[in-house]
C-alpha cells in the first residue's frame, strides 16, 4: 500500500522547512496512507472516518514511533527530537509527552516524504508487518 509513496521524487526545493511545517505535512501523509489502506475494503464513510481517526490520532502515532524506534537512523531520530521539542503542550486534555512523540513522528514522516520517499515506504511497510504479526 506504499507504492504511491515510492513513486514520489525526492525534493530538495523544500529543504528550509522547519519542524512544524514538516509535522503538518507528515500528518497529511500519514492520514492519506491510512485512508488508502482503509478504502480497499467496502464500508460506510462514517465507519471509514471512525477507523481513520483511530489510526491517525496522537496516541497511535506515538505507538507507531515506539514500534519503529529501533529501526531509525540517527538522522531520523534527530528529526523526531526536533519535532518533539517544537510540539508545545498539545490539546488541553491530552498528554504532552504523547503529543510530543506524535509531533516528532509527523516531522520525520514529512521530511522522509520529501527527501527519501523510499525509506518512508520501507518504514511504513515495517509497521504493517509488525501490525499483522500482532493479529
Amino acid at each position: 500500500m506504499t507504492d504511491w509513496i515510492r513513486l514520489q521524487e525526492p525534493s530538495s526545493s523544500l529543504d528550509q522547512l522547519g519542524p512544524q511545517q514538516l509535522a503538518w505535512l507528515g500528518d497529511a501523509v500519514w492520514e492519506l496512507h491510512h485512508r488508502l489502506r482503509l478504502c480497499i475494503k467496502p464500508a460506510k464513510s462514517r465507519d471509514l472516518h471512525i477507523a481513520a481517526v483511530a489510526e491517525v490520532k496522537a496516541t497511535s502515532q506515538a505507538k507507531a514511533l515506539s514500534a519503529l524506534s529501533s529501526h531509525l537512523s540517527d538522522i531520523e531520530k534527530d528529526l523526531v527530537r526536533r519535532g518533539r521539542n517544537k510540539a508545545g503542550r498539545g490539546p488541553k486534555n491530552g498528554d504532552p509527552s504523547i503529543y510530543g512523540k506524535a509531533t516528532g513522528f509527523e516531522t520525520m514522516i514529512g521530511w522522509l516524504f520529501l527527501n527519501n520517499p523510499s525509506r518512508l515506504a520501507d518504514l511504513l511497510d515495517r509497521l504493517e508487518e509488525s501490525e499483522s504479526d500482532l493479529h
